[in-house]
């Protein structure tokens, strides 16, 4: 048995040795946070294995009205059912700004902190627009070799500020979650995610077509951050999450002494936060009676930049269901923070599963096209409201 362990015990040394002078050297880092946790991707909770840079909460806190018949609703068996199948933490519905129903599962409560994943897109993209309205940067149309000169590739002079938030960067990416190879798990457990993302060059003309790269958001990021001069986490803190009345937050960092956001995922809030990114895109920008964002910027972020690809705008995804435009901020497992504004009606769930079919029964891959589980939880919100 002593024999058989020490055989064991030196299999491992050296196999981390040999992680350690590679290039999956980061690896290491994910065997620790990840996958020795049981898991076989980044988790709901796995903020508190990284370090985080802070999110200041909002001397007023805006607090969220509950509707005059706020929780007199039940879900029906079948969604209750999925729920918890699909592992479900929290699940709300919002009527004309006001929360109609709300339901934590396994210790989650209002307060809880759960991993945004993707949906923290839509929330950068939101700040590359204040950066506009601020004249940090110019316009969409502004060049990033203005912002981060050591950018590479044979397009790397044509890409637009535009085309990283509509995800048209021309990018050299590999969208894959459950690669521990991929670069984008890399990015996950990287030192350096600056010299990670300016590794990935511009390869294809950008401007032309949609295809969804976390290393684009990032790249976007990291032009904001060089504008404006501050952190990302400073700057939403000031210009968003304050102004939205928001609970303290947590962004993930990677392990560099600069401590760059991981801009593409990994913002630590609760459900109710994330849902007044929702909000203040449905009322065009405003928040309380003052203007936040321009108003023309969000409706442009809300419309498709390429007809052949009408679910992505700027930074949001967008679709129409039972005749009804819909627009959502989407993460990894399933979390989603979906409004129809026709209605004034909002659904927020977030959780550690999602479905992996789409509509059209295909398979899910770099989250497009839209998979069947989103369709559930709106149908649950939708048969609340319709008799109200």
């Amino acid at each position: 048995m002593i024999r058989t362990l020490l055989k064991v015990g030196f299999a491992f040394a050296i196999i981390f040795s040999l992680l350690y002078n590679s290039k999956y050297s980061y690896l290491i880092k994910g065997i620790s946070t990840i996958y020795m946790q049981g898991h076989t991707t980044a988790f709901l909770d796995d903020y508190k294995s990284f370090s985080n840079s802070s999110i200041k909460t909002a001397d007023t806190q805006h607090i969220w009205p509950n509707h005059h018949l706020y929780n007199s609703f039940s879900i029906n068996d079948d969604l209750k059912k999925y729920h918890i199948e699909r592992k479900t933490v929290a699940y709300l519905v919002f009527k004309n700004d006001s929360i109609l129903f709300e339901k934590y599962y396994n210790g989650y409560n209002e307060s809880s902190k759960s991993n945004s994943f993707s949906m923290v897109k839509s929330i950068v993209s939101a700040l590359m627009g204040i950066a506009i309205q601020e004249s940090y940067i110019k316009s969409l149309d502004q060049k990033v070799i203005d912002f981060i000169p050591d950018l590479k590739g044979p397009y790397a002079h044509q890409v637009s500020i535009g085309d990283l938030s509509s995800m048209a960067s021309g990018q050299k990416w590999s969208e894959e979650y459950y690669n521990p190879f991929s670069v984008t798990s890399a990015s996950y457990f990287v030192e350096n995610l600056n010299k990670l993302i300016i590794e990935q060059p511009i390869i294809s003309e950008p401007g032309k077509s949609f295809k969804y790269q976390s290393g684009t958001t990032q790249l976007l990021a990291m032009v904001i951050k060089k504008a404006t001069g501050v952190n990302l986490s400073e700057y939403l803190s000031e210009k968003l999450w304050k102004p939205l009345g928001s609970k303290a937050a947590l962004w993930q960092l990677d392990s560099n002494s600069n401590g760059m956001e991981k801009a593409f995922c990994c913002l630590a809030s609760n459900a109710r936060d994330f849902a007044r990114f929702g909000k203040l895109y449905k009322d065009h920008g405003k928040w309380n009676g003052k203007q936040i964002l321009d108003s023309s910027f969000v409706a442009l972020s809300l419309k498709p930049r390429f007809q052949e690809s009408p679910e992505y705008g700027y930074g949001w995804w967008l679709d129409t269901y039972k005749g009804k435009k819909v627009f959502m901020m989407r993460g990894h497992l399933g979390q989603y923070v979906i409004v129809i504004p026709e209605i004034n009606t909002m659904v927020v769930r977030l959780g550690h599963l999602k479905d992996t079919e789409t509509r059209n029964a295909g398979k899910s891959s770099g989250g497009d096209p839209f998979t069947k589980d989103i369709y559930r939880y709106l149908d649950g919100g939708l048969e609340m409201i319709k008799n109200l």
